[in-house]
């Protein structure tokens, strides 16, 4: 990679360089710009595939997150009980 800054999307990865844009530049330049730029376009766009797949595995979300949703349903269950009980005094 070169000595350009790399820009960063907000999970803090850099997802490509700035371009220079000097002025002058000739026609190869902006060609081999244009190709670079290309390839960090396609490795972008693959690197947000996996993370939105990873995100979007339902099964595995559930298998990290057992805990958490085991208590969020006893707790919906306490509740939905009590106003049934409630419910039914009346």
């Amino acid at each position: 990679m070169s000595q350009e800054p790399e820009i960063y999307s907000g999970a803090g990865e850099p997802v490509a360089q700035r371009a220079s844009g000097a002025p002058g530049r000739s026609s190869d330049q902006i060609r081999v710009d244009i190709e670079r730029q290309r390839h960090e376009l396609s490795h972008s766009v693959e690197a947000l595939r996996g993370r939105v797949a990873e995100l979007t595995d339902w099964r595995r979300q559930v298998s990290e997150h057992r805990r958490e949703m085991i208590i969020g349903a006893a707790v919906i269950g306490f509740a939905v009980g009590g106003l049934m009980a409630l419910r039914r005094r009346r």
